[in-house]
């Protein structure tokens, strides 16, 4: 086998391109490096057989009168130019994809048409010794002829290359071109893939995309912008209305305090007001979540400050209740209570006020009473290795309280007010006689509190610490 190796040479240069072909698809892609590293030593072994048989690419293959040999040999030759070209791809790409990553795929895939182009013409120059000059002139014909045929797709092509020069976008951004909002997927040389909100696949070609209004909302990559508006009557009191929108504004923990987040009057006219509140959030998935959360509250800040959302029907009964009844109507321990019951409560609510800062209820503090937040913002602080953190924020129709009223036990969670609050007070010896009737309230606020018991036991709990790995290569890092 070794003197048919040795006594046929160019039979092993064909071997050795067949195990580079081999080699290239049975690395697997995590063993990238290992795959450049073989194909640059086979083109290296492929080069220094043919060298020292005595086929030089650069001129036509000998043994003109042994005609398969010949042919042969030059096969060899134009292999060669065609290994070079793919190697010199292959090392460019490399390089790139350290750089630039996956937006210069565009770039590197022109490029290596362009490397190969130029081996296919140095092998007819140099190896079939063909006039090149017509070649290129008649390539250069065929190009015109092309390129008038294919000319939006060429269009699509050199906008990629705008598009990957500039870097409007890159991959897993999330952006809107012309109305067509998703997350970029993909950016080959003739469109750019979004997918959008809804899961589906957009494709919008690169012409249409260097010539579109392009929105990124993953620039800069550490907020997104969040907005949602409100329609008032244009009878309520811009001040009242604002105030309110800014309590709801605060009791979202979401919206970064930097840019802080801002309320303003959009338009109004004859037949209503628009509020807008806007503001930032840290991550993309965060913007559907606060956006609902933001709209929640400000309904039921409007709604406690008397203020309800425009409709066609404005609710008129709701002005004829005093506030402690409306409130338990909003209240979703307390709104099954028959009319009767509700009245009853009513009367036996005591409100109380609470400045900015100050404890509403203590951390381990049994409760004599029940708290039902009016209006304001009620802040909740929670603590994990003896350090306070602010768990959560609560705003009107959330109770306070109930594990004193329900078990004689406290919270371990510290509530204050975070702006000026006003709550309802209903004392313990009036409302425990009404759990007991009525089992439905009783177990609507027992669910409550083992979600809130539940919630501070996993917010407080000490995170599992990993035990080092221990192996040959720790053990080398500690003797270094």
């Amino acid at each position: 086998m070794l003197s048919l190796l040795t006594d046929h040479p160019l039979f092993c240069a064909l071997i050795l391109i067949l195990v580079d072909l081999g080699l290239w698809r049975l690395i697997s892609a995590h063993g990238s490096a290992w795959k450049l590293l073989v194909r640059v030593l086979i083109f290296a072994l492929f080069s220094i057989l043919l060298f020292n048989e005595g086929l030089n690419p650069m001129e036509p293959a000998p043994w003109a009168d042994n005609v398969p040999l010949h042919l042969a040999a030059t096969g060899l030759q134009i292999g060669w130019w065609l290994f070079g070209a793919r190697t010199l791809t292959v090392l460019i790409g490399a390089v790139m994809m350290q750089r630039v990553g996956h937006t210069g795929r565009l770039l590197q895939d022109l490029l290596g048409a362009v490397i190969f182009l130029i081996a296919i013409i140095a092998a007819l120059a140099y190896v079939l010794d063909l006039p090149v000059k017509g070649v290129l002139a008649t390539s250069g014909a065929l190009a015109i002829i092309v390129g008038l045929a294919l000319q939006s797709t060429l269009s699509d092509v050199f906008s990629g290359i705008v598009l990957n020069t500039t870097k409007p976008y890159q991959l897993d951004d999330w952006i809107s071109i012309d109305g067509t909002e998703g997350r970029v997927t993909d950016i080959d040389w003739r469109a750019t893939r979004l997918q959008t909100s809804q899961g589906s696949m957009a494709v919008i070609p690169n012409s249409l995309a260097a010539k579109a209004k392009i929105i990124n909302f993953s620039r800069p990559s550490n907020m997104f912008g969040v907005a949602v508006s409100v329609q008032v009557s244009p009878h309520a009191r811009p001040s009242s209305v604002i105030e309110a929108l800014e309590r709801a504004m605060q009791g979202c923990r979401q919206l970064l305090e930097s840019p802080a987040p801002s309320v303003a009057l959009k338009s109004s006219n004859s037949a209503g007001a628009e509020y807008e509140i806007s503001g930032f959030v840290a991550s993309m998935s965060e913007k559907r979540v606060v956006r609902n959360q933001l709209f929640d509250l400000a309904y039921r800040h409007l709604q406690a400050s008397g203020v309800n959302l425009l409709s066609s029907d404005e609710p008129g009964v709701a002005s004829n209740l005093s506030r402690p009844r409306a409130l338990l109507d909003s209240s979703p321990i307390f709104s099954t209570l028959r009319q009767e019951e509700k009245e009853t409560f009513s009367q036996n609510m005591t409100l109380q006020t609470f400045r900015a800062g100050e404890t509403i209820l203590a951390g381990g503090e049994v409760s004599d009473h029940l708290f039902i937040i009016e209006s304001g913002v009620v802040s909740v602080t929670l603590k994990r290795h003896g350090a306070p953190f602010e768990s959560g924020r609560m705003g009107p129709g959330e109770v306070i309280g109930e594990a004193g009223i329900l078990s004689d036990t406290s919270l371990p969670a510290d509530f204050s007010a975070k702006t000026f609050c006003a709550l309802y007070r209903i004392e313990k010896s009036y409302l425990k006689p009404c759990l007991d009737a009525r089992h439905d309230i009783n177990d609507a606020m027992q669910a409550l509190l083992d979600f809130r018991l539940h919630k501070a036991q996993s917010l407080t709990e000490e995170t599992p610490v990993l035990a080092p790995k221990k192996g040959f290569l720790q053990w080398l890092r500690n003797r270094v």
